[in-house]
């Protein structure tokens, strides 16, 4: 398919994309199910109670086991008691099993949510940062001028390494590149920006 290309002064181009990343079927369900997964594994499980191996004091027997009228006790680390273990609580981040995603679900949710931004007109495709932009302002008018101030943006590494010290400023605005987006990513940002060589690179990636 064809896809407008806007260049910084605003004049457009149309270039050539793939239907499979850009006009895919949106799968709703397949997209909630992996940001589900990727916001459940961004969380820190940090909570942790001794268990009544963990606790520190005698193991000896409180009490005869006979005799006494009472209740059979070993020590004072049952759970029964103040101060002894806790039974089944949280064991901390390292019993935590992390949710994982295969890489189909990975590609088939990411085409998803391009396409839907497509459908949407939040998709921008911008020339290769040529030149180093080195001033916050002069970046932030080239985004107001596009209507992204809430966006993010997935350049190609020359594009990146000229850019990124302008950008990093700017609130609700992300740069990143090929490699290191996630749907969560996507999903969280109002417009996608996409620079001419990185939409290359996507689609021999994807």
């Amino acid at each position: 398919m064809k896809i407008d290309k806007h260049k910084i002064d605003g004049k457009k181009e149309t270039i050539e994309v793939s239907d499979k990343i850009f006009a895919a079927k949106v799968n709703n369900k397949l997209v909630s199910n992996v940001l589900y997964k990727t916001n459940a594994n961004y969380k820190g499980r940090k909570a942790k109670t001794k268990q009544k191996n963990e606790i520190t004091g005698s193991t000896s027997k409180i009490y005869a086991q006979k005799g006494t009228g009472n209740a059979r006790h070993a020590s004072k680390k049952a759970p029964i008691f103040v101060g002894g273990g806790v039974a089944h609580g949280p064991k901390g981040q390292k019993s935590y099993k992390k949710r994982k995603l295969n890489k189909s679900e990975k590609k088939l949710s990411i085409a998803s949510l391009i396409s839907k931004k497509n459908k949407l007109d939040q998709l921008l495709i911008l020339d290769d940062f040529q030149k180093e932009i080195l001033k916050t302002k002069e970046m932030f008018n080239i985004l107001n001028k596009f209507d992204a101030n809430n966006s993010i943006i997935i350049a190609d590494s020359n594009s990146k390494s000229n850019i990124i010290k302008s950008v990093r400023n700017i609130p609700n605005v992300k740069i990143t590149d090929i490699n290191h987006f996630s749907a969560y990513d996507l999903a969280k940002f109002k417009k996608i920006i996409f620079t001419e060589t990185s939409i290359k690179e996507l689609e021999k990636r994807y």
